[in-house]
């Protein structure tokens, strides 16, 4: 039976040595950054809440695990930098797949360029994987505080597939469009960094767009008027449930990791021409109000109420997001 050790060296060897004073191996990680402010992040996804090893590869948890991360750190508009993780396995749990959870971590590493410097292995009941990231920022951070009335409302790319996906998994659907958005989500670093150049606010929408608007409007002390009919969803949520419910879906659903983007006005032409040329896909969806007030409308004008987001502590995870 493997040891600790002989797991911290398999799972080590999934990445590339990290260029830092000090990396794995001693009681912290030496890191040099440069003179931009550092931004710092911690995220966890855990067996039975997050997921389930029926229905998540290994592979599919390691990539899971940091991409939450780094959508923090694309949130901020901040440049990935370095990662630690401290992986809880169960006792019995197979080194092969270990191999395979950092195979898939790795990879999204790689493409992000952030390295991993350290952490810790322990046993447990469950899987968990906790990871805590940090960025480097050359420009002030986006914050959820930031934002002023008047600036219009953007969300990235669409909305609602990983709670179409992770419906489908539980009713034993494997492959799919939405199943990919709930297992693997890709985070919009690239997007996050050149928003910072022209958004007051953002965050990333992880727990649905209603409660992640929520804490921005809170936050920046606004209200806003969202447009329903506006709410980007793709073709796999509109075929799978119809273009009204799809919106619905859109509105409440969890896990897209996609960014919320408050944009000044006068800001928004250029902002549409960056994202154009860098095929960033933003969709404006409303507008920011001095009145601390939700208005939905539908297409047709109808005011609507907005739904609950995800509440980790309401219900266990997999219950609230698979709720109608």
């Amino acid at each position: 039976m493997p040891g600790e050790f002989d797991f911290i060296q398999r799972f080590l060897a999934c990445f590339p040595r990290a260029r830092v004073p000090v990396g794995p191996g001693d009681d912290c990680a030496v890191l040099a950054p440069s003179r931009g402010a550092l931004c710092v992040t911690t995220d966890a996804v855990v067996e039975d809440v997050h997921f389930t090893r029926a229905t998540f590869s290994p592979a599919d948890i390691g990539h899971k695990a940091l991409a939450v991360n780094l959508s923090d750190l694309a949130a901020m508009g901040a440049a990935p930098r370095w990662f630690v993780c401290a992986l809880a396995l169960p006792r019995d749990f197979p080194v092969r797949e270990l191999s395979a959870l950092g195979r898939g971590m790795a990879a999204l590493a790689k493409a992000h360029r952030i390295a991993l410097v350290g952490g810790n292995f322990t046993s447990a009941r469950e899987l968990s994987v906790t990871l805590t990231a940090t960025g480097e920022l050359s420009h002030p951070p986006l914050t959820r505080a930031g934002a002023r009335p008047g600036d219009l409302l953007y969300v990235s790319g669409t909305l609602g597939d990983a709670r179409l996906g992770l419906k489908q998994l539980q009713a034993g659907v494997r492959r799919g469009s939405a199943v990919r958005r709930q297992r693997r989500p890709e985070p919009r670093v690239a997007l996050g960094r050149l928003a910072a150049r022209f958004a007051s606010a953002g965050l990333d929408v992880s727990d649905g767009l209603s409660q992640d608007l929520g804490h921005l409007c809170a936050a920046s002390r606004v209200g806003v008027a969202l447009e329903l009919d506006r709410l980007p969803v793709s073709p796999a949520l509109r075929a799978a449930l119809g273009l009204e419910q799809a919106r619905m879906e859109a509105l409440r659903g969890g896990e897209d990791y996609e960014l919320l983007l408050a944009v000044p006005p006068a800001r928004a032409p250029a902002f549409e021409r960056a994202c154009g040329r860098s095929a960033e896909r933003v969709t404006r969806v409303g507008v920011l109000t001095r009145e601390r007030q939700w208005k939905i409308r539908d297409a047709a004008g109808r005011p609507l109420t907005p739904p609950d987001g995800f509440d980790h502590f309401a219900r266990s995870s997999r219950q609230i997001q698979a709720d109608d």
